[in-house]
């Protein structure tokens, strides 16, 4: 899942090696970054994605076969129009504190989203959920927060939508719309969700011992929650560790029971052959960001950025800078994201990105021209704490220095929360970004795009780009194939005007403790999901 920007490190697995000195009724677990938030509204990055799908839950959950099921919610209707969505709540269930989790609580949840004064980059998934006037609120049109289409009535949960929603059942489940306890929040202010003791949990765990900036902390058993007799994990042990040779030597030494071995070349090729080792697929896509705000000229001139597009060898790419499982991207949405009919999704909107050096550099000469500059530089951000992202930058450095005698390419690299914080500001040149789909159906990487997207970096306007996805999301909502069609003209928009660069799509393998079961992982939404996991 994803934030203003979200870069979304190559996701992790479970597991790894046994070891008879750890609790049978503990997982040990890590991440590559420290979690940023617990806030319910305002998460966008996987790491505090994963705490909060871990320790909250909502009306229904993904299950190990990738549908919503049942959650918090007994039942959850659908009128014959698709219009009106009623979630009857369990009976009884209750937050950590052991007070009881209300209609109400999920209403105030939606409100806080959509709220503009909550600044949430996620409130776009309440617009694409068409819940009525949740646009218009979020937007300002309409003040009042009384008006949006999530109603309470008694120990139902009423949504009406202004036109129908395909993935509606898939927000139902999502974590930015987990819900709330208005009181709680009132209570604890500015602080909400900034620490481990300023949040409440409605989940199969608890957070404890994140004090705000530290990497480690615990996800402990909820006895409150629901279903609780049904999870068998007690403690799931949590740490930051940002080194991926470290995590690899911990998962040998039976101290951790999972390491990604995607994260830099060598690791990969030393362990992918480990009996150990599965793959991981993430419906995820790494691409870069033009700022075409103005404030690189360079990059407001279209015949530039459409030479550094030809300029950019993406199987090169990666099989020298990412040789660890991913493939070369075709466009902005992934392989494995969804299908249309037996084809997936990614090869029917291909718009034809290609490598031609002579068309670079033609191109170049004449954007050159245009901004009337015989040499320009170009700064490039991405991340401080990733070998992935090193290496990659380093060969698009390269890459493009070569090809064109007029450019210089400056490498900048940041903390991850710098880079967010860079990202929401369009403090860059050029962004090096990835972005996880949320659920599994295009529109969650075309809303990217949009005029008004919170994610739109570049701050591009693609009045066909932005035609082809309200078309996609309304008129031919409930049409697959013209949906598809829909999509796969906005994909050539994005081509024609060079608004971002694909460069690969996420995949990759982890050392897993074969010993784990139960546990879900998802390419979509929250990745990886402990509720029903334990040491066999």
């Amino acid at each position: 899942m994803g934030g203003a920007v979200l870069l979304l490190a190559f996701i992790l697995s479970a597991c790894g090696r046994f070891n008879i000195n750890s609790s049978k009724y503990e997982i040990n677990w890590y991440f590559p970054e420290e979690i940023a938030t617990l806030d319910i509204s305002k998460s966008t990055d996987v790491q505090s994605g994963i705490a909060i799908g871990n320790s909250q839950s909502n009306l229904l959950r993904i299950n190990d076969k990738g549908k919503p099921v049942p959650d918090l919610a007994s039942k959850v209707e659908v009128s014959k129009d698709g219009l009106t969505y009623v979630a009857t709540l369990r009976k009884g269930i209750k937050w950590s504190d052991g007070s009881a989790i209300t209609a109400e609580d999920f209403v105030y949840s939606w409100k806080r989203i959509v709220n503009p004064k909550t600044a949430s980059e996620y409130s776009k998934l309440a617009i694409e959920s068409h819940v009525k006037n949740a646009r218009a609120i979020n937007n300002g049109q309409i003040k009042d927060l009384n008006a949006l289409g999530v109603k309470a009535q008694g120990n139902k949960v009423i949504f009406n939508l202004e036109s129908p929603s395909p993935q509606m059942h898939y927000f139902l489940a999502f974590t930015s719309f987990m819900p709330q306890k208005e009181t709680f929040i009132n209570k604890i202010g500015k602080k909400y969700g900034t620490n481990a003791d300023s949040q409440l949990y409605s989940g199969p765990y608890t957070l404890s011992g994140w004090n705000g900036t530290n990497g480690n902390f615990k996800l402990k058993k909820n006895k409150h929650y629901w279903n609780a007799g049904k999870v068998k994990t007690k403690v799931i042990n949590i740490q930051t560790i940002k080194k991926p040779d470290t995590a690899v030597q911990m998962y040998k030494r039976g101290d951790l029971d999972s390491a990604n071995i995607s994260n830099t070349a060598a690791l990969y090729k030393a362990n992918k052959a480990n009996k150990d080792a599965i793959n991981i697929f993430s419906a995820a896509t790494a691409y870069m960001e033009y700022n075409q705000t103005g404030s690189n000229k360079a990059l407001a001139n279209k015949k530039i950025r459409q030479a550094l597009n030809y300029a950019t060898n993406r199987q090169a790419f990666v099989n020298t800078a990412v040789p660890t499982g991913s493939r070369p991207a075709t466009g902005i949405v992934p392989y494995k994201l969804a299908k249309v009919g037996n084809q997936d999704l990614s090869d029917y909107v291909a718009p034809g990105y290609e490598y031609n050096i002579n068309k670079a550099r033609q191109l170049f000469k004449e954007g050159l021209k245009e901004i009337n500059e015989t040499h320009v530089t170009l700064s490039i951000t991405s991340d401080a704490d990733s070998p992935i992202a090193k290496s990659g930058l380093d060969y698009i450095k390269g890459s493009w220095e070569k090809s064109f005698s007029g450019l210089t390419v400056e490498e900048k690299y940041v903390p991850f929360k710098q880079r967010l914080q860079d990202s929401q500001m369009h403090n860059f040149d050029i962004m090096m970004t990835t972005w996880g789909g949320d659920y599994p159906e295009g529109s969650t990487f075309y809303a990217l795009f949009t005029e008004d997207s919170p994610q739109n970096n570049g701050r591009f306007l693609n009045s066909a780009y932005n035609q082809a996805y309200n078309k996609a999301t309304t008129t031919d909502i409930l049409n697959p194939l013209k949906r598809a069609d829909d999509y796969k003209t906005a994909e050539k928009a994005l081509l024609d005007e060079a608004n971002i660069n694909p460069l690969y799509f996420s995949a990759s393998k982890t050392l897993q403790n074969p010993n784990i079961k139960g546990l879900i992982r998802n390419s979509t939404g929250l990745n990886v999901d402990f509720t029903y996991a334990y040491k066999k």
